[in-house]
């Protein structure tokens, strides 16, 4: 008698992995998302290296904030797949990407308004046992115990993006850039393996910008922390980004180093007629 073969099912929450490319800690498959009769991510494609600064550009509506919203969650995609260290991550909710080590910030800053910076920072770490209901009563001992733990550690955090003489200011009262600033230090208390940057450069004066570029590459190379950013400012881009992925039409167009980029006619076509290819000279 023949075995009865059973086909393989599995519940929508359940994870698959998948070998990943030597090297690969982002993989996006042919991801869609329709919102009505418009398609703003369209099979779209791409692949992100370990350690590296990587850009991503495109002009307005080229999908590339969507993009980030599928990758982490916030939308559920229409078609497609994402792989974080070769584990399917597909519509998991934020909170779930979050905690697998995949932050991102936002083109415009989401602090919390009425609390401190320190305060703003502290909330980060998960699992803290002080937000448990037994744990203040029974274990008070432990509960103090990582409260210092993560006070120190905000702290350091501030020291090192040199917000340490706000740090009981009020959020809501930061210039935009020094909100970037608390943006990228509340993602660095999460312990990331990659960061996705939504516009780190807009709203922010070039004193700032030169810091928080010297953060980035801090983090990149000498702490192993991948990131993947959204920027406007070619300059930027072609200054601190190596890769760079161009997107348009809710596609990768193409992907390559900033000189290939800068000279591509499928680029200057795109941001019709490469304005700042042509300043360039």
């Amino acid at each position: 008698m023949s075995e009865t073969v059973i086909p393989e099912t599995e519940p929508e929450a359940t994870l698959r992995r998948r070998p990943q490319p030597e090297g690969i800690i982002l993989r996006v498959e042919k991801l869609v998302k329709d919102f009505g009769g418009l398609r703003a991510v369209d099979r779209c494609s791409l692949e992100v290296k370990k350690g590296t600064i990587t850009g991503l550009i495109g002009p307005n509506g080229a999908g590339k904030t969507t993009l980030f919203n599928l990758i982490t969650g916030f939308y559920k995609p229409d078609a497609g797949r994402v792989f974080f260290n070769g584990e399917e991550i597909t519509g998991l909710p934020p909170y779930t990407v979050f905690r697998k080590g995949l932050v991102r910030t936002f083109q415009i800053p989401r602090e919390f308004a009425e609390m401190t910076v320190l305060e703003n920072l502290m909330l980060v770490p998960k699992d803290q046992k002080g937000e448990r209901l037994l744990y203040p009563w029974f274990r008070p001992d432990l509960v103090r115990r990582q409260e210092r733990e993560v006070y120190e550690k905000a702290i350091s955090v501030l020291e090192f993006v040199e917000l340490i003489h706000l740090k009981d200011e009020y959020a809501g009262n930061l210039s935009g850039g020094q909100k970037k600033l608390l943006e990228l230090a509340r993602a660095m208390m999460a312990d990331p393996e990659m960061i996705l940057l939504d516009e780190p450069g807009a709203g922010v004066n070039p004193t700032l910008m030169k810091k928080l570029v010297g953060y980035i590459e801090t983090l990149c190379y000498e702490r192993g922390v991948t990131f993947l950013l959204i920027e406007h400012d070619m300059d930027l881009v072609m200054t601190l980004c190596n890769p760079v992925i161009v997107m348009s039409e809710g596609k990768k167009l193409m992907e390559g180093t900033p000189d290939e980029v800068r000279s591509d006619p499928r680029v200057l076509d795109a941001y019709l007629g490469g304005q700042y290819v042509a300043t360039e000279g």
